[in-house]
């Protein structure tokens, strides 16, 4: 098969199309024929050598999400499910022609969705519910600001958060950002180039402090979202994109009775993974299409990752971007 490998450690010039050897599905996986792949920042922290790939991942294929037919299954998965058009969170290897995904990672194409669409879905929506809805234990009626809502993370946040009853507020880098924001449903979008958000969301009118972060910032954005935050309000980081080092206010955290937590789903089991893929099921896909909708900003053929990569490190798209087999 033809795949995308990180030659060496380096910039998006280290993606290389190469062939490598069909993947044999283990037990309680399925071998998929990949329509496309979703494009994620774990995948370039991946080719900077700075994350790396569990042991049951290969080492130099990147790609955490993709959907596809389903060609094989490996042992104690039915074999009525070849054939099926599924998509999957994996733990890498997505980019590429074939890839195995335990099945208990794997969901239906969603009602109105294409397979390409579908590729745009696991990774993001694994990662908001497990952090706004597992950790954050977000409720119907509370109020959750988002940075980087232009983001693949953002605009899922914004729709399910949305579609389960939620207000929400984002930060974007332009004005354009924002007001596609504002499309998806958020109630208030935040030029962070050009406005202060803690300022903005305190003098909004609108939005009465804030019950869950969802932040992919941290540094200096951290007191920012202490200062905002209700009572019983929780902190969830799923990234750290200005620094791994904040000033904290301590007494803040105790008056207010704040949870500031975070969490990574990649190195999680698949019986973790498999409890959020049931959740998904259950409560997010059946709002596709009337909800919910991908939201795709570019697709690349598969030889041209390089470039795809280039696109989502200058962070010029909203939404998400793929890669897709021919």
């Amino acid at each position: 098969m033809k795949a995308i490998s990180i030659i060496k450690p380096g910039g998006p010039e280290a993606l290389q199309l190469v062939q490598k050897d069909k993947p044999i599905p283990k037990m309680g996986e399925v071998l998929i024929r990949v329509k496309a792949a979703g494009i994620n920042r774990p995948d370039i922290a991946q080719r900077k050598g700075r994350y790396p790939a569990p042991k049951d991942a290969p080492a130099d294929i990147p790609g955490l999400e993709v959907a596809g037919i389903v060609e094989q299954v490996g042992e104690n998965v039915s074999e009525k499910v070849i054939g099926q058009e599924i998509c999957a969170l994996i733990s890498g290897g997505g980019y590429a022609e074939y890839v195995c995904a335990p099945w208990k990672q794997c969901l239906p194409v969603p009602a109105g969705a294409t397979l390409e669409e579908a590729a745009s879905l696991p990774e993001t929506f694994f990662t908001v519910w497990n952090n706004v809805f597992d950790i954050g234990k977000f409720t119907s009626g509370e109020t959750v600001l988002i940075h980087g809502g232009s983001s693949g993370i953002g605009v899922t946040a914004i729709q399910i958060v949305k579609a389960m009853g939620g207000k929400v507020v984002v930060t974007a880098g332009t004005d354009e950002k924002c007001q596609a924001c504002i499309d998806l449903g958020a109630d208030l979008a935040i030029n962070y180039k050009t406005q202060d958000f803690e300022q903005e969301v305190k003098n909004s009118g609108s939005i009465e402090g804030v019950d869950i972060v969802l932040d992919m910032i941290g540094g200096e954005y951290t007191p920012k979202n202490i200062a905002l935050m209700n009572p019983f309000g929780r902190i969830v980081m799923i990234n750290a994109m200005k620094g791994k080092d904040a000033n904290v206010d301590l007494i803040q955290i105790m008056k207010k009775r704040l949870v500031l937590t975070g969490s990574t789903l990649r190195p999680q089991t698949i019986e973790y993974k498999g409890k959020i893929a049931d959740k998904l099921r259950e409560k997010i896909w059946p709002f596709f299409h009337e909800k919910i909708k991908p939201v795709i900003f570019k697709t690349f053929p598969l030889a041209e990752a390089s470039a795809a990569h280039e696109l989502l490190e200058s962070s010029n798209h909203i939404g998400k971007l793929l890669l897709v087999n021919s």
